[in-house]
């Protein structure tokens, strides 16, 4: 494909940003555009196996807390519902409630209901999104489970705590997004850099590091991020 096919199918307000990032090179802009793609693909794999094991791990442990394996059917009226949740905001005044993580779970029953798919635990945690158990370390609902979700981080190292997992996790999040929305994550403003693919990679592995360092080890075999930001450097 030529550069005009890629303006066509692409549009030029994408393309531009990688043509101005190599010096209005279309050979260049193109390759770079590849590369931002292989990028993405390599983290792929990386980031649905930490998403399943932190989402797994989660789910152990909190069907360990409320001794109930139905936990996130059952705990709508629960922690999803404890008055903590409806607060007010100083600035304006103004009663609001989180009522984020039991809208989720419902959703998510509504879905499987108009798919003609019996509700279950199992179906309504598959449902939900890495956005959901990122929440469970955010202080208001960290708070309310007494800080069990940090159970799940066996690994962790001395001094390490909620903040800092949250921080990690937050990170990993966007940047999920990001590539899941087909956005580009090889620039800084309209330069070129990998910084912030190599921010997300990093935090990938000490995740995984801190749940259980063999789960790092499986990370490494499978990825190869490091590999196609190098090749992109070189453009």
């Amino acid at each position: 494909m030529h550069i005009e096919e890629y303006v066509y199918y692409f549009s030029a307000p994408r393309l531009n940003r990688y043509l101005e990032a190599t010096n209005q090179d279309p050979l260049k802009a193109i390759a770079l555009y590849k590369a931002n793609l292989r990028i993405a693909q390599a983290f792929h794999p990386l980031l649905g196996v930490l998403e399943v094991a932190v989402r797994n791990r989660l789910n152990d442990v909190l069907c360990d807390h409320f001794d109930d394996n139905d936990w996130i059917l059952n705990q709508r009226s629960g922690f999803m519902a404890d008055p903590s949740l409806t607060f007010t905001y100083k600035k304006t005044g103004k009663r609001k409630t989180n009522d984020f993580l039991r809208k989720q779970v419902d959703n998510a029953e509504k879905r499987l209901q108009r798919a003609r798919t019996s509700v279950t635990s199992g179906k309504v945690i598959a449902e939900q999104t890495l956005g959901f158990w990122t929440n469970l370390f955010e202080v208001h609902y960290y708070r309310i489970l007494k800080g069990k979700p940090i159970q799940i981080f066996k690994s962790l190292p001395p001094g390490g705590g909620r903040k800092q997992i949250n921080d990690e996790l937050e990170k990993i999040r966007l940047f999920r997004n990001r590539i899941n929305h087909n956005e580009p994550i090889c620039f800084s403003g309209n330069t070129a850099d990998f910084a912030s693919a190599l921010e997300a990679y990093q935090a990938i592995m000490d995740i995984s590091t801190w749940i259980d360092p063999h789960l790092t080890t499986m990370m490494k075999e499978l990825g190869a991020v490091q590999e196609a930001i190098d090749v992109a450097e070189k453009i």
